[in-house]
């Protein structure tokens, strides 16, 4: 179905695999709006986190501005309901240059990944929207569960610790979306599983390019950061949750 190899590293990395409660909940009909909504929400703030490191760490103001504008269509159609699966077509790819800050020394490592996940994670949103619109899944705004925020409460909050822990956690993000893609495919019907499983790769690869800019950040090892990430990360996917969601915990009460 996939190749088995790509997920080997990220059983290494999580402490845990996701619990059968929630796949058993993830796999019902009624469930898949919540789902794919979620997943699409999901995309976007993937994006909008690396934009975030970018605009922060790496480039200067003209570039911001270059940047800001390619999510806009993105955005607007996210929060203010304007705009059409047609018009974002094609817009996942940047078309003007942007430049790297002088003053740091790992900016254009971090333009250069970042920049590639933003394009991959936009095109997802996309992929997500027409399947939604195939299904007739009607879009609407989802409120972010617990998971993202439990592990960014933990942050330490000065440099370069703070840019390191950001890092980190954005590996996390995207090596538990790679390992949920994985599980729930074989609980979907052909298309959807197709889709699902066509985006292991990227996603396998995402969490790698965040841990490589964490340890060339912080100069040396970031073992002690990622195994104290990997204990949060691990109990907010085993301890029990009431609000379901792509990266929620074991469901009680939904």
């Amino acid at each position: 179905m996939y190749d088995k190899s790509l997920l080997e590293p990220i059983h290494s990395f999580l402490q845990c695999e996701t619990p059968d409660e929630w796949i058993e909940e993830a796999k019902k009909p009624e469930n898949l709006s919540i789902i794919l909504r979620d997943h699409l929400m999901c995309e976007l703030k993937a994006a909008q986190s690396a934009l975030y490191l970018i605009r922060k760490y790496a480039v200067d103001a003209e570039s911001t501005n270059v940047l800001l504008d390619w999510f806009k269509p993105y955005e607007d159609f996210a929060y203010k309901k304007t705009g059409s699966l047609e018009a974002l077509k094609g817009k996942s790819n940047i078309s003007k240059k942007i430049t790297a800050r002088k003053d740091s020394p790992y900016s254009q490592d971090l333009i250069d990944k970042m920049v590639l996940l933003i394009k991959e994670e936009l095109h997802h949103f996309y992929q997500v929207l027409e399947i939604m619109e195939q299904r007739d899944i009607p879009y609407q705004n989802i409120r972010a569960g617990r998971y993202a925020k439990g592990m960014f409460t933990n942050i330490i909050t000065h440099e370069p610790c703070t840019l390191i822990d950001k890092l980190i956690i954005g590996a996390f993000i995207e090596a538990r979306s790679c390992e949920r893609f994985a599980k729930l495919a074989p609980y979907l019907d052909d298309d959807l599983a197709k889709f699902y499983i066509s985006l292991l790769r990227s996603e396998s690869r995402h969490y790698q390019d965040y841990l490589i800019l964490a340890e060339q950040v912080s100069g040396g090892d970031v073992s002690e950061r990622v195994a104290h990430f990997a204990r949060i990360e691990a109990d907010l996917i085993q301890s029990p949750d009431t609000d379901f969601k792509f990266h929620s915990g074991v469901p009680v009460g939904v």
